[in-house]
């Protein structure tokens, strides 16, 4: 709770030191770019408060440990978000994002593809990328690069792109095996079926993950043709 007032304190008044010193504004802010360590530090304080009051941390080296035993539990993450960085970098260099955006957006114009066809197209093409590259991060740091740029140039909003990208990827994350959560997914099942396998998972999502698909496209289409905002700052269209 102090930690939480401390940080309040920083944003919540117009003149607040963690807003822009120019403008005031709280979304272009230190705050903001800082974001990842202010979360950071909202779970590591009362967690070590925790371990301290309980008796498991003594040192600042059980504090070491604990944290490395955390990190241990996203290694595979972290071995393809690495691999991601390098196709991105690679991307950056070779200027191969720029080149793809720009005759993408050309093709894309000449054959009429544009607006709200071309987000459900794109929502289609992510849950089916999804299938066989389930990780969330990595697949959206290498496709990041070439469809806001070229969504850009046909007047979408790299807010309305991001949510393309997430409703496709959100939705078959159940029904694809390469999943990292899906061994736990069938253990879950196992427990109270005992004959439970990868089929059995994969059935009995598939209702849901087709609901969840067609309503999230039709929420989408409502948002695209009322023009609603997606945020604060945050048009559809540009």
């Amino acid at each position: 709770m102090i930690y939480i007032i401390l940080i309040a304190i920083t944003i919540v008044p117009e003149n607040g030191i963690l807003r822009d010193p120019e403008t005031g504004s709280l979304l272009e802010s230190p705050f903001m770019e800082g974001i990842i360590v202010f979360i950071m530090l909202m779970f590591l304080l009362p967690g070590i408060a925790y371990g301290v009051g309980q008796g498991s941390i003594k040192s600042t080296h059980d504090v070491a440990k604990l944290m490395s035993e955390g990190i241990s539990g996203i290694a595979n993450f972290l071995v393809l978000i690495f691999w991601a960085a390098q196709f991105t970098a690679f991307f950056e260099y070779s200027n191969l994002g720029t080149i793809l955006s720009v005759n993408g957006a050309q093709l894309l114009t000449n054959i009429g593809l544009t607006g709200l066809p071309l987000l459900l197209l794109f929502v289609i093409v992510a849950a089916l990328i999804n299938i066989i590259m389930p990780v969330d991060t990595a697949k959206w740091a290498m496709m990041a690069p070439i469809f806001i740029p070229m969504f850009l140039q046909l007047g979408l909003s790299p807010e309305v792109t991001q949510i393309a990208y997430r409703i496709g990827d959100s939705t078959t994350n159940v029904i694809t095996p390469l999943m990292p959560f899906f061994p736990m997914i069938i253990a879950y099942f196992q427990k109270y079926d005992k004959k439970a396998g990868i089929g059995s998972v994969i059935s009995t999502m598939l209702p849901y993950s087709i609901a969840f698909f067609i309503g999230w496209l039709l929420l989408l289409s409502a948002w695209y043709l009322f023009d609603f905002p997606l945020g604060p700052g945050a048009p559809i269209l540009l």
